[in-house]
């Protein structure tokens, strides 16, 4: 088996895109192609995933469990992010659904995108290609919404992101 060498931002885009596909199978190449990352990287994502424990060894079944588990106590320490400046983008965190319909805010958060149509605080997506992939498939998109509203959410915004984040993995 090969050493892990540590968890990569982008291995938590590829198991969410994992989730946002539900039951429906799906292959590394469609994975690689629908985020616009390699397919070697993805191969190596899924090792890495695989040797955590948040997916099983036949490379196929999520441990939603674990996965919820490093969503709800690790995410916003080994990827922490910090608003940046006003920016174009697209909305992400509280600004973005499902969120924006439960909380009220001044703040907009957005990654960075030149064709977004909303301004505001730069959040630094956990890969470069994540706007465009969102904008190919709502499901991911709020699903990497709800984990940047852990990443830089205060504790109410975590929670309801977390409860959200729970139903959707548990009934994927």
């Amino acid at each position: 088996m090969k050493k892990h060498n540590g968890m990569r931002p982008h291995d938590i885009v590829i198991l969410l895109k994992i989730v946002s596909k539900g039951p429906n199978k799906w292959y590394m190449k469609d994975l690689a192609y629908e985020l616009g990352i390699s397919g070697g990287e993805v191969s190596e994502s899924i090792n890495r995933s695989v040797i955590a424990g948040l997916l099983s060894k036949d490379k196929r079944t999520l441990n939603k469990l674990a996965l919820i588990d490093f969503l709800r106590s690790g995410i916003c320490y080994v990827y922490p992010q910090q608003p940046g400046a006003l920016v174009r983008g697209i909305s992400t965190a509280h600004s973005a659904p499902p969120l924006n319909n439960q909380i009220m805010s001044d703040e907009q958060y957005v990654w960075p995108y030149a064709k977004g149509n909303i301004r505001g605080q730069a959040i630094e997506p956990l890969h470069p290609n994540v706007p465009q992939a969102s904008l190919k498939d709502n499901d991911l998109y709020e699903l990497l919404a709800l984990t940047d509203a852990i990443r830089v959410g205060k504790a109410r915004e975590q929670l309801l992101a977390m409860e959200i984040l729970k139903e959707r993995i548990e009934h994927a």
